[in-house]
């Protein structure tokens, strides 16, 4: 959601952040029905006065015997009490299209963001470790990891395309990944764990942005409920609507839970194997903090997700989004692409991202400066740490062996019973 007392200040500003999102400008549009509004309420508050005054001036004229003055009163009143209704529907109409066009305009993004159409143009920031070398031909996870129980066949028979059966250590090691992530993020980093709603209302999708834009890619119960595309939508509601003080900030939250994207908008991508799925596991850190703390933020989120990869002996790269490939609800966004051996190619595992004010100001999440007045909107940024599924993947084909086994990196293997090797069956 955007600030509209900003957009009245610096409507040409407004426009160019938009531009550089490849957009057409909406400044004239958005200042020309907030007008629209305005008016409507100036002139319904206009008649509510009036209206109250004339009545009360009634009284006035019948007590002084005054008894055509007062039916001419009474006429006014009658007459404004008519025409009022127009006024508020003129004010909801104008009020509805506003915000319709407010909530479907995405983040403005910040200024240190590189310009770029797509993925093509995203900034590389910094690698990590050495793509790891083989005395054999790497394999992809969807040629060996069958063998060690990745089923795809019974996934899709009990549920279709893009869902998998997971049984035997693979599913334990899968199980790891995710209580080493959720431990390290409580343990090491001070994030509260939480184990949130699957499902939330049409209002908390609209809050982090999932709604109206991405509707497609969500799964929606016939209740109108929705299922969660990741956690972000539970847990950067745990804001919503709420006032925090100072003292309470950083406010820093994390939950390992399955996630659900119906995927509309890859079509034909990733079909064969494990890295995309309508149904899968993720690790998400929420922070919501002060303005001034954010960027600062933004860089221990990444931080926090590296470290996960490095534990994890992982070689990857972090980028920096370009404008063209940014998400609709972040002003600034580092994606982390893990090494996939059998592919050959990197792969995002993690995003982390800074949004700012924009869902703050949609949930109606603020905070009271410490010795101030008055209440400012909170900065809510997210992180992946990490996405389990890929990180699975990436495991398999970073530690995969000649045999088809894959060897369990030694942070696991606490969590594994001492397993030390995925063997075939």
């Amino acid at each position: 959601m955007h600030d509209i007392a900003f957009i009245r200040a610096n409507p040409e500003a407004f426009d160019a952040g938009l531009a550089r999102r490849g957009l057409a400008p909406e400044s004239a549009r958005i200042l020309e029905l907030d007008a629209r509004r305005r008016a409507a309420q100036t002139a319904l508050q206009a008649a509510q006065s009036r209206r109250n005054e004339a009545s009360r001036l009634i009284g006035q004229a019948m007590a002084r015997g005054d008894r055509e003055g007062a039916e001419a009163l009474k006429a006014e009143v009658a007459a404004l009490k008519e025409s009022m209704p127009a006024d508020e529907e003129a004010e909801r109409a104008a009020g509805t299209e506003l915000d319709a066009l407010l909530l479907a305009l995405p983040n403005l993004l910040s200024d240190d963001v590189p310009d770029g159409a797509s993925e093509a143009d995203n900034v590389l920031l910094r690698t990590w470790g050495e793509k790891p070398v083989f005395a054999f031909t790497p394999r992809e996870h969807a040629d060996f990891a069958p063998a060690l129980g990745m089923d795809f066949e019974t996934g899709a028979r009990i549920a279709g395309a893009r869902f998998t059966f997971l049984r035997g250590d693979i599913a334990r090691l899968h199980r790891a990944l995710g209580q080493f992530m959720l431990d390290t993020n409580t343990r090491d980093h001070g994030y509260t764990e939480c184990n949130p709603p699957l499902l939330v209302r049409e209002e908390a999708a609209l809050g982090t942005g999932q709604l109206p834009k991405f509707a497609d890619d969500l799964f929606r119960t016939t209740d109108g409920r929705w299922l969660i595309s990741t956690s972000e939508m539970s847990l950067g509601n745990y804001v919503r609507e709420r006032i925090f003080e100072e003292a309470e900030l950083p406010l820093r939250l994390t939950a390992l839970t399955p996630c659900f994207r119906s995927e509309a908008g890859a079509a034909g991508r990733d079909t064969r194997g494990f890295i995309r799925q309508h149904q899968f596991e993720k690790v998400e850190l929420i922070s919501a903090v002060r303005p001034q703390d954010s960027a600062a933020e933004h860089e221990r989120i990444t931080a926090i997700a590296e470290g996960l990869l490095q534990a994890l002996g992982l070689h990857y790269r972090v980028v920096a989004l370009c404008a063209g490939d940014m998400g609709a609800t972040m002003a600034k966004t580092h994606d982390l692409e893990v090494w996939l051996p059998g592919q050959g190619a990197y792969r995002e595992i993690s995003s982390c991202s800074n949004g700012g004010a924009y869902q703050p100001r949609r949930m109606n999440a603020r905070y009271r400066p410490a010795g101030g007045k008055g209440t400012e909107f909170l900065h809510l940024l997210n992180g992946s740490a990490l996405a389990v599924g890929r990180t699975l993947v990436a495991v398999l084909e970073t530690h995969q062996q000649a045999d088809g086994s894959v060897a369990v990196p030694d942070v696991l293997r606490p969590y594994m019973g001492g397993v030390e090797r995925l063997t075939p069956v």
